[in-house]
């Protein structure tokens, strides 16, 4: 067998694979790059924090210079530090004018911060708070992504679902057509009554035009919020029901999204994080005390005829005046402390209205749904009357044509209802914080 058949097998089965909202969510925090984005940002922050944490440890260096000179001064000193000095050297000719001389010079330094006014401890305080934020950025765009998918994911079965109700439309108008063209064979209709079903047919037949093309943007409108190819086939398994869900009380949802939503939590941090700069900002105007160590070897030749020695310091610095740098700069932190706090509270303000518009937005869907189902029911009953009447003689083709129009919309409104329905429920979730890859309304 030829590999092309084989492939086309391969393609076909892959088309049929079935994809259930719960595993398309699964799919996208896999393969979306926004998921990618955050987590290498997660990543990046947890390094700056190991960054910060080092400056508690001592800092080591190593260096190897060479120099040569016949500069006196350098010479003098050269030969003290390689501990080759002698009485020769006392000699003024000499002394005057040296010999260039040779100076390998090795050394070992060893810094260590004793004291900072605290500086160390803000910056690693300040490190853990922006890992804690990013962390929170990247809950966040987990949520989006997954409100992402299902909103694409209702969108490609509510396409489909108007394309198959477009498509029964169709057949039920060239039945009617049939039904008129015999009535009007018998004697018992004029052409009019066919051509005025010829239009709805063709009204309803441009309605399915649309909706498959509807469809197709739907699957590429799915796959881009999977990250995958936008041609990617699906079989979509997941039901365009409407959801059996709890009461939900909105005074809980308000407090969980207080507490859970990333956005409430980001600006919570982002409050700590500037309170935190605008106490180091403060410490700098306090003086910080270091210790130094220093270990040197200075040699005419890289392995002898040298000498070593070492030094052990601790040093004081206090910044007494710097222009008003540092009063300018503990302003500037005040200030964004204070718009720290003000975003903190529009925040909140924010996601509480969030839960109150999705809460909303779900009873609305799930009254709308009784009142469609019902009107359905009413709509395909009051077809079949007047299919019956028309046959007999005792109906228009305007009432034929209304009321096939009228379970058209129906239908299509029931469809709308359970749409909506399902993407509130997953809109509440994402506004009370508590949307996740195993949250119940997935299913």
């Amino acid at each position: 067998m030829s590999k092309f058949p084989l492939l086309l097998l391969a393609l076909s089965a892959f088309a049929q694979e079935p994809l259930s909202l719960r595993d398309a969510v699964k799919v996208a925090l896999r393969e979306n790059q926004a998921i990618t984005a955050s987590a290498a940002a997660t990543r990046a922050a947890g390094t700056r924090l190991t960054q910060a944490r080092s400056a508690l440890l001592p800092k080591v260096n190593y260096s190897e210079t060479f120099a040569r000179s016949d500069n006196p001064v350098f010479v003098f000193s050269s030969l003290l530090t390689q501990h080759q000095f002698g009485t020769d050297n006392f000699n003024i000719g000499p002394l005057n004018r040296p010999d260039a001389l040779n100076n390998f010079q090795s050394q070992v330094t060893v810094d260590q911060v004793l004291y900072d006014a605290g500086q160390t401890g803000h910056a690693v305080k300040s490190a853990e708070l922006g890992r804690q934020l990013t962390a929170e950025e990247q809950r966040r765009a987990e949520m989006e992504v997954i409100t992402g998918v299902a909103r694409a994911y209702y969108g490609a079965i509510l396409a489909a679902e108007n394309l198959k109700t477009a498509e029964q439309a169709m057949r039920s108008a060239e039945a009617d057509l049939r039904r008129a063209e015999s009535i009007r064979t018998a004697g018992m209709s004029t052409d009019v009554d066919v051509l005025s079903i010829r239009v709805h047919l063709a009204a309803v037949t441009e309605q399915r035009i649309k909706s498959s093309a509807d469809l197709e943007v739907a699957r590429a409108a799915l796959n881009d919020a999977l990250g995958l190819p936008l041609d990617t086939p699906h079989s979509l398994t997941t039901p365009m029901t409407p959801a059996d869900l709890p009461d939900l009380a909105i005074d809980s949802l308000e407090r969980d999204a207080a507490n859970q939503r990333p956005e409430a939590r980001e600006t919570a941090l982002a409050t700590s994080l500037a309170r935190e700069q605008a106490d180091a900002s403060r410490g700098a105007l306090r003086p910080t005390v270091s210790f130094r160590g220093a270990f040197e070897a200075d040699r005419q030749r890289f392995v002898n005829r040298g000498g070593a020695d070492w030094l052990a310091s601790v040093s004081l610095h206090w910044n007494l005046f710097n222009g008003n740098a540092d009063k300018a700069r503990i302003a500037e932190t005040g200030h964004w402390l204070e718009r720290a706090k003000a975003d903190e509270q529009r925040t909140g303000s924010a996601v509480r209205l969030q839960v109150r518009r999705a809460w909303a937005d779900l009873r609305a869907a799930q009254q709308r749904i009784e009142v469609a189902k019902a009107s359905v029911a009413e709509a395909e009953e009051s077809l079949r009357i007047t299919q019956n009447r028309y046959e007999a003689g005792m109906s228009n083709v305007t009432d034929l044509v209304r009321n096939e129009t009228a379970v058209l919309e129906s239908k299509t409104r029931f469809l709308a209802a359970v749409h909506d329905q399902r993407v509130a429920a997953t809109m509440l979730e994402f506004a009370a914080g508590r949307l996740t890859a195993d949250s119940e309304v997935l299913n």
